[in-house]
């Protein structure tokens, strides 16, 4: 069987959400991804767009939940991959994830000097080392269910920030009435191609960070219901608070005036718009808001990528000692530690490697998900075990081809970061390839969860025996010679 969970029940669906939404990072994406997509496009329809990226990854969790209740392991979408897919497919899974979310996290790490400059006057890397300090220490010392708790408090704080800046613009109109332009669907006509394609995965970005839900499912008491309503939940949340943030934002500058506003203004127009709307005190809270927030994703990350550093240690394509979670927390540790002490002694400030990198992961967890989703279509109907259409084949499939066209587009716009995700995934795929030929039981147990694997022992040719009666004239020949 295999090994024990790491929190063994301890989650509730509040817990998951929490490292679920930590990791999304919401107030960072209203008042940073926002105004930048406004400023680039012009699109004043941009809350449509949340909508429907939202309502594109529910499909994808009706058939991840599927697999969850066959695989709650912490491997999550590498095991999926795995199974659906075939093993050398899980394991350049399994490299893409882990390179995407250390992307992500050391990305973090870069953009949470530039957003604590306006608080404390501070060395970037300063900033940096300080929070790399407490994610080290709160991964090696805390519980998952304890860190949850703690994690609670910058997602609720931001949730409540950006809900109260949304109703404080929504009051106070520029121009003196609310424009409903922002949500008439006639304006995605207005913009090329290429600037809707780049919307659609900049959009998709938004969101990365609900999918870290599905690697928490063995320490919850009912891994499909529990999880998957985690995930949902946290789907909804952030469509519905990006849609609405994006919308008040359009209105609080007047009709047709958001992009000039953006392009002028960029991260600091969120706070431009708060300071002459709220008490003076809300700016600076929201600046703290956003730096906790930063750091909360920069634990909820750490745990996703110990996770799946558990899963492959276990199952030993990596070393079996990262199967325990203090080795490998600290080799998450010590990868992002590493990272930033390169980039200051070779005196290459990450603040600019930050955006990215940030990027990158991101764009690199939109084809893991893609991939996900075919595993999903393709196992759940080799194995449909009372599965309903919706579930095996209607909800992956659409899901399937939707991410695959994002990933596309994703190429279109950033081409270089596809070919690095692909080659990534490929040096596992070749990895895999290799343990079959060299470790055929560690092959045979990928995408198991660390389950022992019963090899059944070669046949061995048995003599048949011989009756009695034709022993005897052998026997009498014998005498007889």
């Amino acid at each position: 069987m295999p090994p024990p969970p790491v929190a063994a029940g301890r989650l509730g669906g509040a817990s998951v959400a929490c490292f679920a939404l930590a990791a999304a990072t919401p107030l960072t994406v209203v008042t940073a991804v926002v105004p930048g997509a406004y400023a680039d496009s012009g699109l004043p329809a941009l809350p449509l767009l949340f909508l429907a990226l939202g309502a594109l990854l529910l499909l994808f969790l009706v058939g991840c939940t599927g697999m969850i209740r066959r695989l709650p392991g912490p491997g999550a979408l590498y095991s999926f991959v795995a199974r659906g897919l075939g093993r050398p497919a899980g394991v350049g899974a399994a490299w893409l994830a882990l390179l995407s979310y250390n992307a992500l996290q050391v990305g973090l790490y870069g953009t949470v000097g530039a957003a604590a400059a306006p608080l404390i006057d501070a060395p970037w890397w300063a900033v940096a080392a300080a929070c790399w300090v407490v994610v080290a220490l709160c991964g090696l010392l805390l519980s998952p269910a304890a860190t949850a708790r703690l994690l609670a408090v910058p997602v609720s704080g931001g949730i409540v920030l950006v809900a109260g800046y949304a109703v404080a613009n929504l009051l106070d109109p520029g121009g003196g009435r609310v424009s409903w332009a922002a949500l008439h669907p006639g304006h995605l006509g207005e913009v090329s191609r290429p600037v809707l394609g780049l919307l659609l995965v900049v959009g998709a970005f938004a969101f990365v960070g609900f999918e870290t839900a599905v690697t928490h499912a063995a320490d919850v008491r009912r891994p499909r219901s529990t999880t998957a309503r985690a995930a949902v939940a946290s789907v909804l949340l952030l469509a519905l608070l990006y849609a609405a943030a994006s919308w008040a934002t359009a209105v609080a500058t007047g009709p047709g005036r958001i992009a000039a506003a953006a392009a002028a203004r960029g991260p600091e127009l969120a706070f431009d718009l708060a300071a002459t709307r709220l008490p003076s005190w809300t700016v600076p809270l929201g600046r703290a808001l956003v730096v906790a927030g930063l750091l909360a994703a920069m634990l909820a990350l750490h745990h996703t990528v110990v996770r799946y550093l558990l899963a492959l240690g276990r199952e030993r394509v990596l070393s079996a000692g990262l199967g325990a979670w203090r080795p490998a927390s600290l080799t998450q540790s010590l990868t992002g530690g590493l990272i930033i002490g390169g980039c200051v002694l070779l005196d290459r400030p990450v603040v600019a490697l930050g955006s990215r990198l940030a990027v990158g992961g991101a764009l690199g967890i939109v084809v893991l998900l893609a991939l996900a989703s075919l595993a999903a279509l393709v196992f759940l109907n080799r194995h449909p075990e009372g599965e309903g259409v919706l579930r095996r084949f209607l909800a992956p499939g659409v899901s399937t081809v939707l991410l695959g066209v994002l990933t596309y587009l994703a190429y279109l716009s950033f081409p270089e970061l596809v070919v690095a995700a692909a080659a990534t995934a490929l040096l596992g795929v070749l990895y895999g390839l290799v343990l079959r030929w060299a470790r055929p039981v560690v092959y045979a147990g990928i995408g198991l969860g660390g389950a022992a694997v019963v090899v059944a022992p070669a046949p061995v040719a048995v003599p048949r025996p011989r009756s009695p009666g034709a022993h005897r004239p052998e026997r009498v020949n014998r005498l007889a010679g």
